[in-house]
């Protein structure tokens, strides 16, 4: 399908579109032709990374200074994903006859890439880029061509050797594709994908990659700002931000901290017994490279890193840190502070502020040569030459600590706790370096591109996001869900069939009378939905009580006698299996229950689509463990520094996870589901208010206030109807536009922009239509308008 959005020509690859892609389209252009950045929520199943695509693609080679994506999204399935979706409409441009050359290609860790024989066969990624580190080192290649006996990379070599450029032909390059270029072509398929980086045109990888500095600093920096950057499935991106700077510090660090140290001591000693000039440069080597950085910062060459902020450029590295034996025991002497840190009795909790002026009291410690601290260290494995870089992340978390910490007075927190969980009995100190606020790691990337789009389908409410991220939001936009048919029914169970409140409050959530009811909705509804059902949980520990108590009430045997019954586990590889278990029950017709838990790895990144989930019950509300005190500082913040008040905070971020366990059960329009909300406080407008517009939207009187049997007879009526075939051409013009229905609407924009324009309603058409089109339109009309920035 080929049509114009205000000027410009889109490729869509499929014969219909709906509605709010089409909506969607339109709100990312106007966002793109603003050069601002954007929030968009749209519905789940709907084709968002198809409609984000084509729209960005055709914008960029309708604007040629637009000419790279940068699109951002958090697992591997997920990328793959988009990668198909990004191959199947180029396809599409080149079969409608466009000779256009396109570079799109993903890039993962080298644990997923590598072809190394022995380092592919680890299991660890760490343990990946450490052995990988060891072969492609630059000084163990110079030592390799010297002709000593050193093992080195095949595939690196030979990618070494090649002029990529022409060795690579223009295409779309999935995982795969890249992993079988490196096989048939003998490359590294890593660090080709890396290097492809600088000139391909779509560029489609993790968030870490752009958000974490240690990552973005060796990938992303020399990015192009003129790019335009995508985070899809972003609801959770303010806690990747947090994540990206927040250090955890316990014992065993500090013990493989200090062997690092001594090895670092003797490696020094023994390179001035050899008379090595390279000690005598290293000093040179940094302020050559805080130079260099500071130049091509100045020059917006590269992306600002918040490890190493601009003033801290402009200043002199002190004398105390410039030769390496002196910088070894200042790292010495910081590390034995934190040793003594670590022997807490209670729980302490204090600013960045405060933690240096007892270091200064007791080590005499400066704030200065702290803030070098990780620059001069990486700069010292270079010198030195060190191999085995896995052995040495203890000591480069040590050195982050302490720039991080004598860097930045406000948005983080330093909290130490003697045991590591709370229901540990065994003492096991840990110091928790916390970031609170999420838009330091994600500042550089507003800073340096000019339009960021952040997207997915559970971002209600939508103010929150420019609030925690401190940026400025051009668009801002929920869209609903068009449908001839609701297939997807909300409910919301406010009380069991012996009209017992039902919630997941700590002060009644292991009363029996609310844990049967919620054993009871699980029963019940396994007796009327056929093939699978997903019950998703605030926790684990709830969870896991919760099972218990059901087992003991034989509600589990109940249960049992429907379907069968998987658990999620914080167990990765035993999730995995529950879930291939789960959907094999599923495909045999036998059906299943699925227990998971928000936040946990089901509710994320995994879809249940068709008779994979025909319901999804939420039994209460995720509200995160309050008594956190890293929460609790974290809230404080945002009252402070954003005006966001706790409870509003802590609503929005329950209610996110709720809609993204929901949002689960329907992966589309041809798809059908039961959502049920199993918790008396979601009757309340305070707390729906907060859901995304598409799930709102269907939630209607009727359904707001059941018991389970009120529940259960709804959804029986439900299930009858979606039972029944479902035509297309009853979907035609409502919920599936043909292009004839895209003009049709186009007519009808146009129409009304007509007539704003005869009203001289300016503000208004700019807001609605997008600049071209209402500049276009009044200078037609004689009315003379000047471009305005209506934001």
């Amino acid at each position: 399908m080929l049509f114009e959005i205000d000027g410009l020509p889109v490729y869509f690859p499929y014969d219909r579109i709906y509605p709010e892609q089409y909506a969607y389209m339109c709100s990312l252009k106007q966002t793109l032709d603003a050069h601002g950045h954007g929030v968009l929520e749209m519905p789940s199943g709907t084709g968002k990374t198809v409609s984000l695509l084509s729209l960005i693609v055709s914008y960029q080679q309708f604007y040629p200074e637009k000419r790279k994506l940068i699109y951002c999204s958090r697992t591997v399935p997920e990328i793959e994903k988009a990668l198909a979706e990004l191959k199947r409409l180029i396809e599409y441009r080149r079969n409608c006859g466009l000779k256009e050359s396109i570079l799109g290609l993903g890039l993962t860790s080298r644990r997923n890439l590598c072809l190394h024989p022995t380092v592919s066969k680890e299991k660890k990624g760490k343990v990946v880029d450490a052995r990988c580190h060891n072969l492609t080192a630059p000084w163990v290649r110079e030592a390799a061509q010297s002709g000593q006996d050193i093992e080195t990379c095949s595939f690196y070599e030979a990618l070494e050797n090649t002029d990529l450029r022409e060795a690579v032909p223009d295409a779309i390059y999935t995982l795969d594709d890249i992993k079988e270029m490196g096989k048939s072509k003998n490359f590294c398929p890593y660090f080709m994908a890396r290097r492809m980086l600088a000139y391909a045109n779509v560029v489609i990888y993790s968030y870490h990659y752009m958000l974490d500095p240690k990552i973005a600093d060796l990938i992303s920096k020399e990015l192009s700002k003129e790019s335009i950057v995508v985070f899809d499935e972003a609801h959770n991106i303010d806690n990747v931000c947090i994540e990206a700077l927040s250090l955890d510090i316990m014992r065993p660090t500090l013990e493989s901290s200090s062997k690092s140290i001594a090895h670092l001591s003797e490696r020094i000693e023994n390179m001035k017994q050899e008379g090595s000039e390279k000690l005598k440069n290293e000093y040179e080597k940094l302020v050559q490279g805080l130079q260099d950085t500071l130049k091509a910062r100045d020059e917006e060459q590269i992306m600002a890193n918040p490890a190493l902020p601009d003033d801290l450029l402009y200043e002199a590295v002190p004398g105390n840190i410039r030769k390496a034996e002196h910088f070894v025991a200042f790292l010495k002497r910081f590390n034995e502070y934190l040793k003594t840190r670590l022997r807490v009795l209670s729980v302490t909790a204090e600013t960045p502020s405060s933690f240096l002026r007892h270091l200064k009291e007791i080590t005499f410690i400066e704030k200065k040569p702290l803030q070098f601290s990780a620059e001069r260290l990486s700069i010292l494995i270079r010198t030195l030459e060190l191999n085995n870089v896995d052995e040495l992340q203890s000591l480069q978390k040590v050195a982050a600590l302490a720039t991080l910490v004598a860097t930045y007075d406000k948005g983080f927190m330093l909290v130490l706790e003697p045991y590591e969980t709370d229901n540990a009995t065994v003492p096991n100190p840990i110091l928790r370096f916390a970031c609170l606020d999420a838009s330091i790691a994600i500042k550089p990337v507003f800073d340096r591109f000019s339009s960021v789009i952040i997207t997915s389908g559970t971002l209600s409410p939508l103010d929150m996001y420019p609030k925690i991220l401190d940026f400025k939001a051009t668009i801002q936009e929920s869209y609903p869900m068009t449908l001839t048919r609701n297939c997807f029914l909300p409910m919301v169970i406010t009380r069991g069939s012996d009209q017992v409140a039902i919630s997941s409050k700590f002060e009644v959530r292991n009363d029996p009378a609310v844990v049967r009811n919620f054993g009871n909705i699980l029963v019940e509804f396994g007796k009327i939905v056929p093939d699978g059902i997903v019950a998703f949980f605030p926790s684990y520990l709830y969870m896991e009580s919760i099972i218990a108590m059901w087992h003991e009430m034989g509600i589990l045997t109940e249960a049992w006698k429907t379907k069968l019954i998987f658990v999620e586990t914080p167990d990765a590889a035993e999730t995995s299996i529950a879930l291939d278990n789960y959907r094999r029950a599923c495909e045999n017709g036998r059906g299943a229950i699925l227990l998971a838990v928000a936040r946990g790895k089901v509710s994320e990144g995994i879809d249940f689509d068709h008779h994979y989930g025909r319901a999804v019950i939420m039994f209460g509300i995720p509200y995160q463990y309050t008594e956190s005190r890293i929460l609790k500082a974290r809230l404080e913040f945002l009252r402070d520094e954003h005006r966001v008040r706790e409870n509003d905070f802590l609503t929005f971020d329950a209610l996110r996870h709720a809609a993204q366990c929901l949002g689960r059960v329907l992966r589309g329009k041809t798809d059908y589901g039961l959502m049920v909300f199993a918790d008396r406080r979601y009757a309340r407008q305070d707390k729906r208010s907060k859901l995304p517009k598409w799930i709102n939207q269907h939630i209607t009187d009727t359904s707001v206030n059941l018991s389970t049997d009120m529940g259960v007879a709804i959804a029986k009526k439900f299930l009858r109807s979606m039972a029944q075939p479902l035509e297309t051409q009853s979907q035609l013009g409502v919920s599936l536009w043909t292009l004839e229905d895209v003009l049709a609407r186009q007519r009808v924009q146009k129409e009304r922009l007509e007539r704003a324009v005869q009203g001289g309603v300016q503000q208004q058409v700019y807001q609605q239509y997008g600049a071209a089109e209402a500049q276009r339109l009044m200078q037609e009309r004689g009315i003379g308008a000047q471009y305005m920035d209506v934001n």
